[in-house]
């Protein structure tokens, strides 16, 4: 009798462990991990982070390649990034990767984070990290600068998906949070815009995006500032049934320059953890 008590036990153990989310990656950038020279268009990130454990470069869920794209750099002179040691979100020195646009050399003149070709790619994720942005041009009326982005299959022939974030400024040059699920940049399926949750200048703050892959209702895409939501979208996050195919993980892009970034303690999840919800 007692060992038939025991198998379901066992069983729901078994169940609950299963269904746990699992950590992929964690880094915050620590002794160990360097920031390669520019080659053929890209800064790859390489080496073991001595307090984490975990590998540059990232290869969640079957990726092959990531890293920095510095996409119309013009030789440095327009983007620029490094490790550097600074005062992090604890107070305390600590080493960070910083990004910078010192002004456009052309349209698309940016330094994305790149995580390329999701073999994976259904998954649930959840991705949170701080940053820290400053920028002389914060009061530039209608000015705008992306912040996370991730695109399905086939998003560039017009039959995918992609899930984007900015921040924009109004006529007055107030900062607020832009959050959309578009076709293509003309056409947004969905869109968020959230005036209510501060934008922080010049100062540390942790973002979190979470997402179900989804092609029906029960499809979720969240976004967090500081624990407070700014977009907490339900239904399909992706068209045509396609995966996920590549994400930005962080992102430099936009009008309004010089801007600046710093970024550290990067986790990523197969889902989303109890302890951060």
């Amino acid at each position: 009798m007692k060992a038939l008590l025991l198998i379901p036990l066992l069983f729901v153990s078994h169940m609950a462990l299963a269904d746990s989310p699992n950590l992929l990656f964690k880094s915050g950038f620590e002794r160990g991990v360097v920031l390669q020279p520019l080659i053929d268009g890209y800064q790859t990130i390489t080496g073991t982070d001595s307090k984490s454990g975990y590998r540059w470069p990232i290869d969640i869920l079957g990726a092959n390649e990531s890293g920095l794209h510095v996409i119309n750099g013009n030789h440095g002179r327009a983007l620029r990034n490094e490790i550097q040691t600074v005062e992090g979100h604890t107070g305390r020195r600590t080493r960070v990767l910083y990004n910078e646009e010192r002004a456009e050399h052309r349209d698309d003149t940016q330094s994305p984070y790149e995580i390329l070709d999701i073999t994976d790619g259904r998954r649930d994720l959840y991705i949170r990290y701080w940053i820290k942005l400053d920028s002389k041009a914060w009061h530039q009326p209608n000015s705008w600068r992306t912040f996370f982005e991730w695109k399905s299959k086939d998003y560039r022939f017009g039959t995918g998906f992609r899930l984007i974030s900015f921040i924009y400024t109004d006529e007055n040059g107030q900062p607020y949070w832009a959050w959309q699920g578009d076709r293509d940049p003309e056409h947004p399926i969905w869109e968020v815009f959230n005036k209510t949750i501060p934008v922080p200048r010049n100062k540390w703050f942790l973002t979190e995006f979470y997402w179900h892959w989804s092609t029906g209702k029960n499809g979720r895409a969240l976004w967090k500032i500081n624990g407070h939501v700014v977009g907490d979208h339900h239904g399909p996050t992706t068209r045509h049934n396609k995966p996920i195919d590549f994400i930005m993980l962080t992102q430099i892009y936009g009008n309004a320059n010089p801007k600046h970034q710093w970024i550290d303690d990067i986790e990523i999840w197969d889902g989303y953890p109890k302890r951060y919800q």
